[in-house]
């Protein structure tokens, strides 16, 4: 065999697999069938739309709270194109870090699109040039997630786009559409709305965020509107048109009453489906299930020298989520015994304020007839907020009745996507709520909210409410 193993895919997955197998001393090669490493995370999502995010915010908070702040500037102006390029900037950086971290440790990195000829050897077709084969032991399939589109109304990539377009947008859109109030959605509208566009949400749904806990998409949805972002809940799109230099899309809502809504750019964000094509999965005698590659708790596939990680798999697609995933599988092949804690992979969405998840929701906890309290704490009655002007907000515990052990933590406001880490830890250790309540938070910071949050749910006893 050329390798002992071959991943397929460079996004959060499949290079850390790679870079875990190559550290336990495995010969390793990846394939990848763009000319730059990461995967969808690094050049068209996760890390483009936080440098966009970032970009707005500074925008947003240049506009509105400098004044408060005694900054005095005259009235800022919003260069999309400066801020896609500075985007660019972040991304190849990033992009470039991978591939150093690919000859630091000694991994082949080999580019084209990659398919099973048969279970250990692998055809590498480049976008110019001859096919050739490579061979190896252990395979881990990490080719990741696209953009799903409406079956009605396919990407034009003009005026109907996906979040990879949204990246790359060469006007400030005077009514930018979002079909689907998830993760994606929200980010993206809230990017354009911060800087000048107006931004109408449908969602099918009755909240927006609808897999996190409700009290988050409520409290989201009140602070997106303050940036004059507008939803129609509890809607379905029944037809999407491109006008040329705008779009139309007929919606209707529960009772079958439809309207009509007119934007120049229409985003669909309903979410993404395993990318699987091209594989030659048939040729292993591997068949996906609604999309994806079935895998046992090991994330091997019905073939026992192949596993499959990420969005191509069960279960949440978050590029974390894949990291550990593909150091999971790289363990197990050295004969090591790993553990993923599903229910305690944290989610997040990168608005301000940030939204940050992880455990049990509430709706969960009903469905499952648990007995649980509930503590929370508003960042409105918190200093450190008080003081940076970031009192949108609340950090909300949901902890066991009977033995207080921490069964969720939910937190909008902001640093959230930091904060989270903390609530990880805990559930990790199976911490209660009185546990993380007498453990000394340093003042003044947003993690007090975290602390009196626990305290509410401990006896209803926080301090500064």
């Amino acid at each position: 065999m050329d390798y002992q193993v071959i991943v397929i895919g460079s996004g959060p997955g499949g290079y850390v697999a790679a870079i875990r197998c190559a550290q336990l001393g495995f010969k390793t090669a990846i394939v990848e069938k763009y000319n730059t490493l990461g995967g969808t995370c690094l050049n068209v999502g996760c890390i483009p739309s936080k440098a966009l995010l970032d970009s707005t915010e500074h925008f947003h908070n240049a506009e509105h709270t400098f004044a408060e702040h005694g900054v005095e500037i005259s009235k800022p102006k919003a260069n999309l194109t400066q801020m896609i390029k500075r985007k660019a900037g972040v991304v190849k950086a990033n992009v470039d870090g991978i591939a150093y971290l690919m000859k630091k440790n000694k991994i082949d990195v080999h580019t084209g699109v990659g398919s099973f000829v048969d279970k250990n050897t692998i055809s590498i077709a480049p976008a110019d040039g001859k096919a050739k084969t490579i061979t190896g032991e252990k395979i881990i399939i990490a080719t990741g997630s696209k953009p799903t589109p409406l079956p009605f109304a396919p990407f034009d990539k003009k005026r109907i786009i996906s979040s990879t377009e949204a990246l790359e947008l060469k006007e400030i859109p005077k009514h930018l559409i979002v079909v689907g109030g998830g993760v994606i959605g929200m980010e993206l509208g809230s990017v354009y709305a911060r800087i000048g566009s107006k931004v109408t949400v449908v969602e099918f749904l009755d909240s927006i965020i609808p897999t996190m806990d409700g009290t988050l998409g409520k409290e989201l949805q009140k602070s997106t509107k303050k940036l004059g972002m507008e939803f129609y809940l509890g809607h379905k799109v029944t037809a999407i048109e491109n006008k040329g230099k705008e779009v139309l899309l007929k919606v209707e809502d529960k009772e079958g009453k439809q309207l009509e809504l007119k934007g120049d750019y229409c985003l669909v964000s309903i979410g993404r489906r395993p990318y699987t094509e091209g594989l030659g999965l048939d040729k292993i005698g591997i068949e996906t299930e609604r999309g994806q590659i079935p895998v046992d708790n090991h994330l091997r596939t019905k073939i026992d020298n192949i596993y499959a990680i990420g969005d191509v798999v069960r279960g949440a697609m978050l590029a974390h989520k894949a990291e550990e995933e593909g150091v999971l599988v790289a363990e197990q092949l050295a004969g090591q015994k790993p553990h993923i804690n599903y229910n305690l992979i944290p989610g997040v969405v990168y608005t301000w304020p940030e939204v940050a998840s992880v455990g049990f929701t509430e709706e969960q906890l009903k469905k499952d007839r648990r007995v649980y309290k509930t503590g929370t704490f508003p960042y409105k009655a918190l200093g450190r907020a008080r003081a940076s002007m970031d009192t949108d907000g609340l950090v909300k515990i949901l902890a066991d009745k009977n033995t207080d052990e921490i069964l969720g933590v939910h937190i909008i406001g902001a640093r959230a996507a930091d904060m989270i880490a903390a609530g990880v830890v805990a559930m990790e250790y199976r911490a209660s709520a009185e546990d993380v309540s007498r453990m000394s938070h340093a003042h003044p910071t947003y993690m007090e909210a975290v602390k009196e949050a626990c305290l509410a749910a401990t006896a209803n006893r926080p301090i500064h409410m």
